[in-house]
Parts: structure tokens; C-alpha cells; sequence
């Protein structure tokens, strides 16, 4: 068992390891040092937004903390309003107000317990992990622990190639856009550009268009396509997927693969009860592929299996269906060439799908959302770079976080670590589903049982 353990990270992930460990009685106390980063603990990026606008794109049911109370914030929120369904998708915001509950819970329930929890409100700075522990950095400041878990969520996003220094220098185009959507300017601009289509996107188009009613949106992706959107009602997974997942297994081969899926959709009455039928068996399916195959996927795809996996929540959809009713935005497809200023706004260099001839767009404000970032081996993350360069972990091939065990051990040139931990957006690479809360509950639970390990 491992007494004295750092959690670094300080959002949903570091909240459910923290949760998890205090809600265990070990034989020993524990001492936790609990590397927050500032801001508001639990919430981190995520939770962070306090936009109704802004929706979970999971059915409340499905969203507990704990892998052992997956209905924990259905209760939560059903004890303010008895009203709440399970399979309602509710408001960002309110699962951030859950998390910080249940971590005051645990707090006070380890105090009784007697563990010694320090919440530190600043990032570390460094992590030397050794084979019997590991030292955190802190400034000046050395702590000596028994194991260290990374939890700190995804990493900073990085400017699209082609976009100009001046033009970032600019303000006006923006690579992070939760800043802007906390705090927007006053001054509005007449068009807006969005790079991407994600579930990012269509928040940052929703929030902007109720802000500035008279500007007018043009969204850029690959595709041009939207998110796939939830039913009204929540539909069970296919029956049985034994016989897919078998085949599947037989052969790894991503072509293969859409055939088969192709195959089973064309047998039921909705395609999203097949998709939603992998999710548990999303990690071995992952690890059976061999990285040319993951990488053919990630090229071929990716896209449309983010489009019908990560789908967005009914009100959203309407939402941004009523701004091209309205004319007020348009989808295009293609990819940003370059950004450059031009006067008091951007022009904006496109390459439409399938055509030579580029396009150009100009626009006050462009606003980058093309999804997480996972690259550990170029991010401008401080922890990270110390991490990479000091070859104390290895990025993964394919950009997708860094090279792990499936229970959480980080890799290195040696082997396994065996008191270095990760979990979520890290785990990308090893396991594929590893962002949404559901996978995340049950990796801080994995990752619990082995520190409690006698």
C-alpha cells in the first residue's frame, strides 16, 4: 500500500481518484498532496463554463462520480429539483456543482477517517519518478512520495499551421476558446469563423449567437458535417454484440471493421444502439488493432466515429438547426490554409474539399475549435515537456497521450513504472475511450484499488 501519493491534475479525473481513495478505510491513513493548478478544484476545464447554454452530452443517469454510485448526480441534482429525469441532458454547470459537493464530501469524510489531504492551488512544476517513488517539484520545494498519478486532463491547445504570429499576436484569432466564451468582447464582430464542428464548436456557436445577436457564423471542418445527435429518449445498446465483437477480434483490420459495422447497423432499427454497443469493449478492440491499422483509422475514420460516438444532446442540435433556418450561419467544407491580418479583421485562406482553388474568407474573429489535443511530444504543457525530455515517459506514436499500461502504469525506456500512474485524456493511445466520465470513473477506481494494494 502506498501511504503518502500526489494527484496532479485539478479536474473531474483528480476529483474521482481523490474521491475514491477517501471513501476507502486502508489500515493506514493516507497523505494526499492534491496539485491543483488554481482555479476551482474538481471542475477544471470541463465544468468549468456557467452558460446553461452549455450541455453535458451524456443523460444525466450516466454521470455519477463513482464507478460504485453511477447514478450520483441524478441524485444530486433530483434532491434541488424531484423533476429531473435520468435521461435528461443538463446543464455543464450543475455536474461542476456535484463535483465540488462530493469533494467537500470526501474532504470531511477523510478527515474523519484520518487522512491528511493538502490541497496545493498551484501546478507542479516537475515529476522524477524512481522505482521506489516519486519526487514532486514545487519551486524550490521537493516532496518525496510513494506514487503519483497524472490526472491533468487535456493539454493546451496549439494553433492550426498557417496561422500567422501577427494574427495570434492579434487577439483576433483565438486558439482557446473558453476564455473568450467566459469573458467576450463588448464590441461584437459582424462575422465570425469557426474552425471546426465538433461538440466544442457548436458550444462556442451557441454561446456567441445568444451574446451577439447580429453576427453571422461560418464553420469550417473536414466534412462540413455536424455531430450526430441524440434521440429524444434513451434506446438500449444492441442486444447482443458477442458475435460483432468477435468478429472484430478475428480481424483487425480497420476496413474490415466498417463492413462488419455496416453490416450490423443495416439489422436494427437505429444505428446508434450498435455504436453504443462497443463502448465497453472499446479498449480491447483498440488494443487488437496494430498501430499501421490505428493509424489508418485516425486518418480515414476517426471523423465519422467521433461523429456518431460523441453525440450531441437534442436542444443543441435545434439550436444551431434555427441558426442556418435563419441564415445566420453557414457550414463549409474544407481546410484553413492560413491566417493572416488584413486591416481591423483576418482573411482567411480556405482549400475547399476536393479542389485545388483555394477560398478566402475574411471575418473579425476566428475561433479555433478542432477538439483536444492529446500530443504529448509537442504540447507546451510545463509538466509535460519536463516529463518527455527527461524521457521519464514516452509519447505515443500516433500524438494520442503517452505510452501506458491498460491499468494506468506509465511507460518508459525501461518498462513500466511501477509508481507512476495516468488517467483520462493521457490514456488516449492505450485505451481510446478515455475522456468521457463513465471511463474515467472506472480508470480512478483501477488505479485506487492498485495504490490500496497491500
Amino acid at each position: 500500500m502506498h501511504r503518502r501519493v500526489a494527484i496532479i491534475g485539478g479536474g473531474a479525473a483528480a476529483a474521482a481518484l481523490l474521491g475514491e481513495l477517501l471513501e476507502r478505510q486502508p489500515p493506514q491513513p493516507l497523505h494526499l498532496d492534491w496539485y491543483t493548478g488554481g482555479g476551482a478544484p474538481a471542475r477544471g476545464v470541463a465544468y468549468a463554463t456557467r452558460s446553461d447554454r452549455h450541455l453535458l452530452n451524456v443523460r444525466a443517469a450516466s454521470m455519477g462520480m463513482f464507478a460504485g454510485k453511477p447514478q450520483g448526480f441524478l441524485d444530486f441534482v433530483q434532491r434541488e429539483d424531484p423533476s429531473v429525469a435520468g435521461t435528461d441532458f443538463l446543464p455543464r454547470r450543475r455536474y461542476g456543482d456535484y463535483l465540488e459537493a462530493e469533494v467537500a464530501r470526501a474532504l470531511a469524510l477523510g478527515k474523519v477517517h484520518g487522512h491528511d489531504v493538502q490541497v496545493v492551488p498551484f501546478a507542479a512544476d516537475a515529476v522524477v519518478p524512481e522505482v521506489d517513488g516519486v519526487t514532486v517539484f514545487l519551486g524550490e520545494e521537493a516532496r518525496r512520495v510513494d506514487a503519483a498519478v497524472l490526472a491533468i486532463g487535456a493539454l493546451p491547445p496549439q494553433p492550426l499551421a498557417g496561422v500567422s504570429a501577427a494574427a495570434l499576436a492579434s487577439g483576433r484569432y483565438v486558439v482557446d476558446p473558453w476564455p473568450l466564451l467566459a469573458a467576450p468582447p463588448a464590441e461584437p464582430p459582424a462575422h465570425v469563423v469557426v474552425i471546426g464542428l465538433g461538440l466544442t464548436a457548436a458550444d462556442v456557436l451557441l454561446e456567441l449567437a445568444a451574446r451577439w445577436p447580429a453576427a453571422r457564423f461560418t464553420a469550417i471542418s473536414r466534412h462540413g458535417l455536424l455531430p450526430e445527435p441524440h434521440l429524444p429518449t434513451a434506446a438500449l445498446p444492441s442486444g447482443d454484440s458477442a458475435e460483432l465483437i468477435e468478429a472484430m477480434l478475428d480481424a483487425p483490420d480497420v476496413r474490415h471493421w466498417l463492413h462488419l459495422l455496416r453490416e450490423a447497423i443495416a439489422q436494427e432499427e437505429d444505428w446508434r444502439s450498435v455504436i453504443d454497443s462497443l463502448r465497453p469493449h472499446t479498449p480491447t478492440l483498440w488494443a487488437a488493432l496494430p498501430t499501421e491499422q490505428r493509424a489508418r483509422f485516425q486518418r480515414h475514420a476517426r471523423w465519422a466515429w467521433e461523429r456518431a460516438r460523441h453525440r450531441m444532446p437534442p436542444p443543441v442540435r435545434a439550436g444551431l438547426a434555427e441558426l442556418e433556418r435563419t441564415g445566420r450561419l453557414q457550414r463549409l467544407r474544407g481546410h484553413l490554409q492560413a491566417a493572416e491580418i488584413d486591416g481591423e479583421g483576418l482573411r482567411l485562406e480556405l482549400r475547399p474539399r476536393g479542389v485545388t482553388a483555394s477560398q478566402t474568407l475574411h471575418a473579425g474573429l476566428a475561433v479555433q475549435s478542432v477538439g483536444l489535443d492529446f500530443d504529448a511530444a509537442h504540447t507546451p504543457h510545463p509538466l509535460m515537456r519536463q516529463l518527455v525530455v527527461n524521457r521519464h515517459v514516452l509519447p505515443d506514436p500516433l500524438g494520442l497521450g503517452c505510452q501506458a499500461t491498460p491499468q494506468g502504469r506509465l511507460l518508459h525506456e525501461g518498462g513500466a513504472w511501477p509508481r507512476l500512474f495516468a488517467i483520462g485524456s493521457l490514456l488516449r493511445g492505450t485505451l481510446w475511450e478515455s475522456t468521457a466520465m463513465p471511463e474515467i470513473r472506472q480508470q480512478a477506481r483501477a488505479v485506487a484499488d492498485q495504490l490500496l494494494a497491500e
